[in-house]
């Protein structure tokens, strides 16, 4: 199982930047700083490059630069720069003990860690992937969640479907809820049914055919969230999960990226009054 890109957070982007530190070594390591301007330009970074700029910095500060100005203001762009350089550093040799390009055990270990409590899985060799999430206990699941959440509500599109299953993040959430709430392992077919399901479990609110203008503001925000659930929900790509593209052809890449934030307001809400009826710990 393979992903196009990668989280990009404050904590990666240390974390990468050391896997390519070469400032105290006699010998440089591959890959060169002509490889990293290579990578800025296939992704369209190449503006936020101090080199390109004219400034003299290391390899590690060079990506520190580009991924952190990537993280507010690309963060696309970023996530697969990310993929980019980890993909480089395996091709060089640098997750190999044996290789002269050898990054180091302790910096191997440290991007390990980071890109675990993300949900991403760096192996010892240098594959990239995603949790495989049918495989997590209760816990490991809701933490794998609130990452995949995470980055939805920043727009990265690839947090709109879960690697590997084709779920959407928001049906994989709504089926969480209700199986930490109620035990329930069968769930039903239909979308609206399924998210109204997990609103009744989290005492949240749906909209009424009597209509809601006598509701409390939190309530109506409630039902407001369940429309705008099942509305992104018919964007689906039903046939194009696993294979690139979440959403129909005819969303914008911009829409879709709002589409994904929205996904992730929602998901938010709902991890969240999960947590307030102290069944689940989701953290900061």
């Amino acid at each position: 199982m393979q992903a196009n890109s990668a989280p990009l957070t404050d904590a990666i982007i240390i974390a990468v930047s050391r896997l390519l530190d070469d400032s105290q070594k006699q010998r440089k390591r591959e890959p060169t700083h002509s490889d990293l301007s290579f990578l800025f330009s296939r992704v369209g970074l190449t503006h936020m490059d101090p080199k390109a700029n004219g400034q003299t910095v290391g390899k590690a500060k060079r990506v520190r630069a580009v991924l952190s100005s990537a993280l507010n203001n690309d963060i696309h762009a970023g996530e697969l720069l990310i993929k980019y350089l980890i993909d480089t550093i395996k091709g060089f040799g640098g997750f190999r003990k044996e290789s002269l390009n050898f990054v180091g055990q302790e910096a191997i270990e440290n991007a390990t860690s980071v890109f675990k409590s993300e949900g991403y899985v760096l192996s010892s060799d240098g594959d990239l992937h995603p949790l495989v999430l049918d495989n997590l206990t209760e816990k490991g699941l809701t933490q794998a969640l609130v990452s995949y959440v995470k980055r939805a509500r920043k727009g990265s599109l690839d947090a709109a479907l879960l690697a590997g299953t084709g779920k959407d993040l928001l049906e994989a959430v709504a089926k969480h809820v209700l199986q930490v709430k109620w035990g329930q392992n069968s769930f039903p077919k239909n979308f609206p049914t399924l998210l109204g399901q997990a609103f009744t479990a989290l005492d949240m609110y749906t909209p009424s055919k009597n209509g809601d203008s006598k509701l409390s503001a939190i309530k109506r925000y409630e039902s407001s969230l369940y429309q705008l659930g099942c509305s992104v929900n018919t964007l689906r790509n039903k046939e194009g999960t696993g294979h690139g593209r979440p959403f129909l052809a005819s969303i914008s890449d911009e829409d879709a990226q709002n589409v994904v934030q929205s996904i992730g307001v929602v998901s938010d809400y709902m991890l969240r009054k999960l947590e307030d009826l102290h069944l689940v710990n989701i953290g900061k």
